[in-house]
Order: structure tokens, then sequence, then C-alpha cells
């Protein structure tokens, strides 16, 4: 099967004060449908710079980015955007929920945006939520919800599409060691689950090793 994810020479820059900075010199990677890579480098390695590229979040980008089967650069924002809609999930390190929606309507609302009936929306979201233990906090605000069923809550809304592929940012950034452990546990066989790839930036090597494959941001090229 085709990899769900071919990055090839990419690269970007940035000018500061008169001089250039590359953050991403030529960089080249692919994943495979299902696997789950780590990307570990330090704070300031150019990591998120590198999500936000394969998220077409961002231009400013050489090279190419092949996701799905469809190549990024050949597609105007519109199909830039149907593409992120339908084939990326997004976890931050941060969990970005909205805050007057429930831990269910957060899991609902991308559904429903990519235009499944509500009623099958919110069967997907209390399956999602309750294969992550929340099913007794369906109806909670994230004001309601501890830290680490915040981030349950948005590893449940990236995975509410089905999408071939999850990046992921420091996942587990703001949570203490301990509830780290349990939410990347969750995340980790959640991904597998349902079939999805995941990239995961993190610093920690710890967390790395946990992932099917390692590759290392130095320099803005991966090693």
């Amino acid at each position: 099967m085709s990899e769900v994810l071919v990055v090839d020479g990419l690269e970007r820059s940035f000018e500061q004060g008169g001089a250039r900075i590359d953050v991403l010199r030529g960089v080249n990677l692919s994943i495979a449908p299902g696997e789950i890579v780590a990307l570990l480098g330090p704070s300031g390695s150019g990591k998120s710079t590198l999500l936000q590229a394969v998220g077409l979040l961002e231009g400013g980008f050489d090279g190419s980015i092949r996701l799905a089967g469809e190549e990024a650069a050949k597609l105007d924002n519109d199909g830039r955007t149907r593409l992120r809609r339908d084939s990326l999930g997004f976890v931050y390190q941060f969990h970005h929920l909205l805050p007057d929606f429930t831990a269910a309507e957060n899991v609902v609302l991308p559904q429903l945006i990519k235009g499944a009936a509500p009623a099958d929306a919110q069967a997907r979201a209390w399956a999602l939520l309750s294969a992550l233990g929340l099913a007794n906090r369906l109806h909670h605000r994230p004001s309601q919800l501890s830290g680490g069923e915040q981030q349950r809550v948005a590893v449940a809304r990236a995975l509410a599409n089905k999408p071939p592929l999850v990046l992921a940012d420091e996942p587990t950034g703001n949570l203490d060691e301990a509830t780290a452990d349990v939410v990347l546990a969750e995340f980790l066989k959640l991904v597998r689950g349902e079939g999805s790839a995941a990239l995961v930036a993190t610093h920690n090597e710890r967390i790395a090793l946990k992932m099917d494959r390692v590759v290392r941001l130095h320099d803005g090229v991966l090693e």
C-alpha cells in the first residue's frame, strides 16, 4: 500500500535581522499507513515547523508534500482545506477545545463540518470518548475536566473523521509524567485501533521510544 505521507526535499527559511535562518534543509520523510513515527528533537529544532508544513497550515515551503496520494503543491487554498479536513487530525500541546461546548460536542463538530449526519456524529463521539475512559464526562465542558481529560477529548476530536494521518505536537507536554504516560498509552492504543498513522513531535526520548519508529531532526535535516 502507498505511503500515507511522502515529504521530499522540504525546505523552510526565515529572514531575521537581515540574516537568513534555515529551519528545514531538505527534509525527506515517508510514513506508511498505520505507522506511528516519533519526530524527536530539542526545542527550537524545527519540529513544529515541519508539522505545520505537513499539516498544510502555512506556505513559504519549498519541496514536495504528498498526503494521502495528493500533491499539496498542486492544490489551491480550497483544495488544501479539503485535504486537511479529510486526511489529517491534529493534537496540540494545549487542547484548544471550544470552551462553550461539551466534550461530546467538541468531537461531534468536526464531523458535522465534514458532512456527517448528526446522529452518526454523536454515536462516533460517544464511542471514541468512551474508549478513552470518558463515558461519564460526555456532557462536561472543558473547564469541568482535568488536564488529562481535556487532552483525551482532543485526541478523540483528532480521530473523529477517521483521518489517515494524525499529527501530534508535544501532545502530553502540559501534563505531569504519570498523567502523560496514561494519556500517551491511550492515544497510541486508539490510533492503532483506528488504523491511522501518526507523526508525533516530542523532545522526550522516553516517549519517542514507545513509537514504531524514531526520526531525529538535527540542524534542519532528518537523521
